[in-house]
Formats: structure tokens, sequence, C-alpha cells
């Protein structure tokens, strides 16, 4: 006699069943059938998980487009076991690791031999500036602020306050007492005499 049939005081005496696989209830095909609107329903999801793996938007839209398209050709089938999102996640993820492996950055990090530097690991590059690129940067800011000290007085002010300071306009036209075609002027000048 089946478990789930029996009284809660019957219950604890009954014998434990047998574990048997889930199978699809007889007349009900393998497959659940998934409407357009539900898979649409999950894809911000969709795409905000693949975004947090892949770290680029772009590929994270392929991703989640190729799992739509495999639900809707029937090459992936739901069969019910499990919630459609997580269904639908752990596809996305097979998606994700096939992307990975077929990102060229991912191969020449398991063609290191030390390992692999940054991302390496998963296959993505870091976002971040490495140190020697901050270095870099730092030095030409110094070098551009330098070359700015170094322009004529009237040049020197309009970049300082237009470009450097980010005014706006016509606040850098007020205080200089010029119009917004000499700060142009004076700009562009400037920004060319940095440039040679």
């Amino acid at each position: 006699m089946n478990a789930a049939l029996l009284s809660p005081s019957s219950r604890a005496n009954a014998a434990p069943a047998a574990f048997t696989p889930m199978t699809p209830p007889r007349g009900r095909a393998e497959s659940v059938p998934i409407s357009v609107a539900e898979l649409v329903s999950h894809r911000p999801y969709l795409v905000r998980f693949a975004l947090r793996k892949l770290r680029d938007a772009a590929l994270a839209e392929d991703a989640v487009h190729d799992v739509i398209e495999a639900v809707l050709s029937g090459r992936a089938r739901f069969g019910g076991r499990a919630a459609l999102r997580s269904w639908l996640t752990a596809v996305l993820k097979n998606k994700i690791a096939d992307t990975l492996r077929r990102a060229d950055h991912y191969h020449d990090a398991l063609d290191d031999d030390d390992g692999g530097g940054e991302g390496a690991a998963h296959g993505v590059a870091c976002l971040q500036p490495r140190p020697d690129e901050i270095a870099a940067q730092r030095e030409e800011l110094a070098r551009v602020l330098a070359g700015i000290d170094r322009l004529p007085p009237t040049l020197r002010d309009a970049m300082r306050l237009r470009i450097v300071e980010d005014r706006s306009t016509e606040s850098v036209c007020a205080e200089l007492g010029i119009s917004e075609e000499n700060l142009f002027v004076r700009v562009h000048r400037a920004r060319k005499q940095l440039l040679s």
C-alpha cells in the first residue's frame, strides 16, 4: 500500500517504500510543453545569471538566445522533474561552458605554462586594469597636466577650466570674458599644442 495514502499514525509503522526513479505518468509524452510566454518570463533572470558568469553583455545575450532556441527547437526537453527556472539555468550553465571553451582567451589561458594570469581559471579576463596599466595612466596624466601648465596663459586657462575642471561652457566664458566660439578656438589650439 502507498505510504502517502496511509494515516499519519499508520505511516510511522509502514515499511519504507523502495526507491523507484521518476517516470512520466502513462499517456504523457517524455517532455512537458513550455510556452513562449513562460520562456520570456525567465529571460531577464537568465541574462543576469549569464552576465555574472561571462561578464560580457553580448556573450550573455547569445548564451540565453541559444538556450531559448534549443528549447523551442526541441533539442532541450523539459521533463518536469524540476522547476522550469532551475532546468533553464542548468541548460544555460552548459551553454556558458560551451562559450568559454570556444573563446580564444580561454584556450590561451590553458596553453600558459605558468597556469595562466588574471581570470585564467575561468577563461574570463579581469575587467580591472592591471597595476602596470594604472601606473602608465598616472604617468600619462602627469605628462598632460605638465604640458597644460606650459601652455600660454590664455590657452592654459581655457583648457584647465573647460577640460580639466569640466566646467560648463557658459561659466568658463563668463569667467574669462570671452565668447563660446573663442573658447572653442582656444581649447582646439591648446589640444593641438599638447599633441605636438
